[in-house]
């Protein structure tokens, strides 16, 4: 039994319940619309004429309609939109016609076609700390901060959004400190324990609430006079070796003089079409559905990364200029967004990202447009996208090969800033859905533009139809843009141990103890 967590809740019932909020008239406001995730897909094919889409492939290899993991038959346009091309069709040869002109016309394609726009207004987060406390993560001393983020509703009260963000800080380095910011579910260290002195008194007050909760237990503290419902967890062990690449990587960040922070995505928006009336894409559309040029799940939660690192630009200890972004899977699309739409993010890591991530959108191998454009997922997107898996509609028929822009472009957004790409292998669950050849293709197409600029690739030609993905286990780790496929599953970790020595060099930040 956690005694800690029922003493906790003693307290909260002995003493009262939270403030209620003031009572909202929701007569003054729009609706909210409650559809389900297949009532709004409907909606959005209505909005944009199609009629039918083309259904994604199975990733059931034993199915009839299951997906292509032929080499031969991936590449129906192997042509590559060029990144150093203007849409006027001139060539980009100078980093002044990059920033003022190409840049400028990719990020338009991308949010007109693939992940949204970012509406003009959007509501400002106020950040609160929860709790502050000093703890161990191993023997390493830290700051741990639990923080809310609260998004300003005043314009439609009828939805509320709370970002959820803990933030941890070395206590044994010189700041300020460079951080990593991860996509996923916070959680704070485990929690400091109280003095000897401040324990006892913890448990003469629990006895007391338990004994007038239930008074027959009076009789029970009286057999046993010496017991102490609470007790100390065990504290660090000081004794424990040095992290290892096998030790976390944020047990790793920290011992390398970084901090982290993870901030909860499902928190700005949810996971699902259900949701896109909800979450801030809902509060921006006071309760209504999206247009099909509005922003969807991936733009939010890179959107909501921004505003905490609105935040971390606020803490003496956090060096602002120096916060990357990490995430993996669909957290890893989110990354690789913020990292592309946001130049304040000094790095990032994307971590096994797939389709809408690094994986170019015109390959046919594994994931596919189809998989995304249905309504499984269609919600990480925006609405637009939808054109590109369309069977039947008022515009005719569409796929991958019709977008103007693809992942190459996205990652070439974000040069010249370190930018490394991670994969596992299929063996341990980095499944061959994701593409990792297509996402190798995108990097190395990439690559052009973080020269033109000054950094450097992945020291390979720019020739992504004659590349050969390495092998396992060999980074490409000696410019701005890293690749490495390590042996582990649809995880990141087994990377971060080139991935800290590699982004300190680059950052040119060296740990110094206090």
């Amino acid at each position: 039994m956690r005694t800690h967590l029922a003493f906790g809740l003693l307290i909260g019932l002995s003493y009262g319940a939270v403030a209620q909020q003031p009572a909202i008239d929701s007569s003054k406001y729009l609706p909210l619309t409650t559809w389900t995730t297949a009532q709004d897909h409907a909606d959005m094919m209505q909005q944009l004429g199609i009629r039918a889409l083309r259904p994604g492939p199975s990733g059931n290899e034993a199915d009839p309609n299951h997906a292509n993991y032929d080499e031969a038959k991936a590449d129906p346009c192997p042509q590559l939109p060029d990144v150093l091309t203007t849409r006027n069709g001139k060539k980009v040869t100078t980093p002044d016609q990059w920033w003022k002109q190409r840049r400028p016309e990719l990020i338009d394609d991308f949010e007109r076609e693939m992940y949204g726009k970012v509406p003009a207004h959007t509501p400002k987060v106020d950040w609160t700390v929860n709790v502050t406390d000093n703890e161990f993560v191993g023997r390493i001393p830290v700051i741990a901060k639990q923080l809310t983020g609260r998004v300003d509703n005043s314009t439609y009260p009828l939805i509320r959004v709370n970002i959820n963000m803990v933030l941890v800080l070395p206590q044994n380095v010189k700041g300020p400190v460079p951080v990593m910011m991860m996509l996923g579910f916070p959680a704070l260290p485990a929690p400091a324990q109280p003095s000897l002195a401040d324990l006892e008194k913890l448990n003469a007050a629990f006895k007391e609430l338990m004994i007038k909760s239930d008074p027959t237990l009076k009789a029970i503290f009286d057999r046993y006079p010496a017991y102490s419902p609470i007790t100390r967890l065990p504290g660090p062990n000081f004794f424990a070796p040095p992290p290892t690449g096998d030790s976390s990587p944020t047990e790793q960040l920290l011992a390398a003089g970084w901090g982290y922070c993870t901030i909860e995505p499902s928190s700005i928006q949810a996971d699902n079409g259900a949701g896109l009336t909800r979450g801030i894409i809902g509060l921006v559309n006071k309760g209504q559905p999206r247009k099909p040029g509005d922003w969807g799940a991936l733009r939010a939660w890179a959107w909501g990364a921004s505003r905490a690192l609105d935040y971390l630009e606020t803490e003496p200890q956090v060096n602002a200029r120096q916060v990357g972004v990490e995430g993996v899977s669909r957290y890893g699309k989110a990354a690789l967004v913020a990292m592309a739409f946001d130049q304040r993010f000094a790095l990032g890591l994307i971590g096994s990202s797939g389709k809408g991530g690094t994986t170019l959108q015109r390959r046919v191998f594994g994931e596919a447009v189809e998989s995304l454009a249905n309504s499984g997922e269609y919600h990480w997107m925006a609405g637009n996208y939808l054109k590109y898996a369309t069977a039947e509609s008022s515009f005719g028929s569409r796929s991958g090969c019709d977008l103007p822009v693809d992942s190459h472009e996205l990652l070439a957004l974000c040069a010249p800033r370190p930018t490394f790409v991670s994969y596992g292998i299929p063996e341990k669950g980095d499944a061959k859905w994701l593409d990792q050849t297509g996402s190798y293709k995108a990097t190395v197409a990439a690559g052009p533009v973080f020269t033109l600029l000054g950094a450097r690739g992945l020291g390979v030609s720019s020739d992504y139809n004659t590349e050969r993905m390495p092998e396992v286990q060999t980074g490409l780790l000696t410019g701005e843009l890293a690749w490495r496929q390590h042996t582990g599953g649809h995880t990141d970790a087994p990377n971060f141990q080139y991935v800290i020595p590699w982004a300190s060099k680059r950052l040119r930040y060296e740990r110094v103890a206090r």
